[in-house]
Order: structure tokens, then sequence, then C-alpha cells
């Protein structure tokens, strides 16, 4: 079986069995992932081969963790994974969906330092 945190080889394709060894499932399981994941898209050869490349590869460690790790189901992956959270979550508690930011991300932090500013200013007036 593969390792908690397998190191990739310096390759840009690899071969199903290969694959496999490196995700720690059988070869039928990536075949059926590839069925259910469309960021799953292996090539193939003339001779109907498939060559995954890194990102498959790294896509395919990333629907392991979540299915295996995690115990999502098979449509709670697919979700998860079209809405990747940005940082680990600390505690449970923290754990809630990422809002989309419709003015961008750095707009709400360049107004939050502002509003900490100003809020640092009002309590220096008070004190």
């Amino acid at each position: 079986m593969a390792a908690a945190n397998p190191e990739l080889p310096d390759k840009l394709y690899f071969k199903i069995g290969e694959v496999a060894k490196i995700v720690g499932v059988k070869p039928y399981v990536l075949r059926y992932w590839e069925t259910e994941f469309s960021v799953i898209r292996p090539g193939k050869t003339r001779s109907q081969h498939r060559l995954y490349r890194r990102r498959d590869v790294e896509a395919l460690l990333e629907i392991k963790r979540l299915l295996h790790n995690e115990r999502y189901t098979i449509e709670g992956a697919k979700r998860r994974l079209k809405t990747p959270v940005k940082a680990a979550v600390a505690t449970p508690s923290e754990a809630r969906p990422q809002l989309a930011l419709p003015l961008g991300e750095r707009t709400y932090r360049n107004a939050l330092v502002r509003l900490r500013q100003d809020l640092q200013a009002l309590y220096d007036l008070l004190r």
C-alpha cells in the first residue's frame, strides 16, 4: 500500500499500474473513479493504454484521502473537490464552507485593515 504522503517521481506521465501503487488502490478503482470524477482525465496511447499526468495523480491522492480518511461519499467528495478549502481547519467548530467573495479577497482584507486602524484610533481616544 502507499504511504500517507507519497513522493511522486519526477515524471510527466504515469501508467495505471504505477498510479495504483502510488495511490494505494487497485487499477479497477482508478478506472471507476475516472467515470465518477471529471477532474481525472488520463490521456491514452495509440494502443489505448492510460497515461496519467502529475495533476491526475495528485487529484487521485486527494480523492482517496477524502473517501478513505475523511469518509466522504462519492457525491460529497465531488462537491468538496469543486469548492476546496484554502487552509487546514484547526478545530471542528471552525469547519464551515468557504464563502465566495464577489469583490475579491484583497478588497475585503484592505477594508478590514482600515476598520482595525479606525477602531484602534477610537480606542486610543477613549483611553
